[in-house]
């Protein structure tokens, strides 16, 4: 076994203290850590923790130190990328599509799920080194910083496969709803892609925002005459609102035969079929993405200039980094620095 330092839960906190890594199998690569994003899903996995090792980060970007014998795509020292998805039954329709993430076996998460091979908890990116099988790594392309690559391989990739799905292009005209650590990446990425992108939020403030990261407009949510002059007008509308909410005004702003695609909830919602039914609109969602998604997805990041707009901070203050994280403070995402684990 290999042993490196993390930050496990502990009474609703987290500690640092030793953690255990697989020796290399011989398709594995050990990667060191360096920047770490942190998500929503921490926070929640650190809530609802109740017993057993738990180590969050699943939106990670460092360096091979070692690879395996078979390994063939990378080598020590190159600079890589993992997510949120970390291995999968590789048999299944899914699987042979290209679309690990929804592997019928259930994909192995980086964390919090079980390794396919030995039945132990995966722990996550919140530590200095991490093991990966080589097809569940990505090579990090020059063109992007580290840290700010980190929440592509999370937020990123979650955003990227509904847009992608959806024929989203120029002269699409979409709206993201939220501007959160997910909404700001969807913004940019629709904005990339050609499309006309507005921003739904109930504060009329975060225009300037909304604009500055690629929207011709914001909608205010809570201002009765701003809604009432965009129903019915976005061919695609991305829901990044992390917390149970009505989503029966967003499908309002749909247009006929448009999409509302809501990835930012993943709980239970009640939805009003004439919502629907009146102008045939449709009610999505997505969840990650497969192999081939995220390697495109990057290389279009690095060739259009897209990243997350992140905060860093060193990982010591990771409790500071969710209790912000948990009160909305943080524009848009937290980056932990590991190398004060050294």
């Amino acid at each position: 076994m290999r042993s490196t330092t993390g930050w496990r839960a502990q009474d609703g906190a987290l500690v640092q203290a030793a953690i255990t890594r697989r020796d290399l199998r011989r398709d594995d690569i050990a990667v060191r850590v360096d920047l770490c994003g942190v998500c929503h899903t921490d926070l929640h996995a650190l809530h609802s923790h109740d017993g057993g090792v738990l180590v969050p980060g699943h939106e990670f970007t460092g360096v091979v130190l070692e690879v395996g014998p078979d390994v063939t795509r990378f080598r020590h020292g190159d600079a890589v990328a993992v997510g949120n998805i970390v291995d999968s039954c590789g048999e299944c329709d899914m699987c042979a599509a290209g679309q690990e993430n929804f592997c019928r076996a259930y994909p192995t998460l980086t964390y919090g799920g079980t390794d396919r091979h030995d039945g132990t908890t995966t722990l996550g990116g919140f530590s200095r080194e991490y093991v990966v099988r080589e097809k569940f790594a990505y090579p990090l392309p020059s063109g992007l910083d580290p840290a700010a690559a980190a929440p592509l391989m999370c937020a990123g990739i979650t955003v990227w496969e509904p847009l992608r799905a959806l024929d989203v292009g120029p002269g699409t005209r979409v709206a993201v709803a939220g501007l959160g650590g997910l909404g700001h990446l969807a913004v940019k990425l629709a904005a990339a892609m050609g499309a006309e992108v507005s921003v739904v939020s109930r504060s009329a403030d975060r225009e300037a925002e909304a604009i500055k990261l690629g929207a011709r407009d914001l909608v205010v949510s809570t201002d009765a005459a701003s809604v009432a002059a965009s129903r019915d007008r976005f061919d695609v509308l991305v829901d990044t609102v992390p917390v149970p909410h009505d989503v029966s005004p967003y499908l309002r702003l749909v247009a006929m035969d448009g999409t509302l695609s809501q990835v930012g909830h993943l709980g239970s919602m009640t939805v009003e079929t004439l919502d629907l039914l009146v102008g045939r609109k449709k009610l999505s969602s997505g969840g990650s993405g497969g192999v081939p998604a995220t390697a495109a997805m990057l290389e279009f990041c690095a060739e259009h200039g897209v990243a997350a707009d992140v905060e860093v901070l060193p990982s010591a203050r990771v409790g500071e980094a969710l209790d912000r994280l948990g009160r909305g403070d943080v524009r848009h995402r937290f980056v932990l620095d590991l190398s004060d684990l050294d």
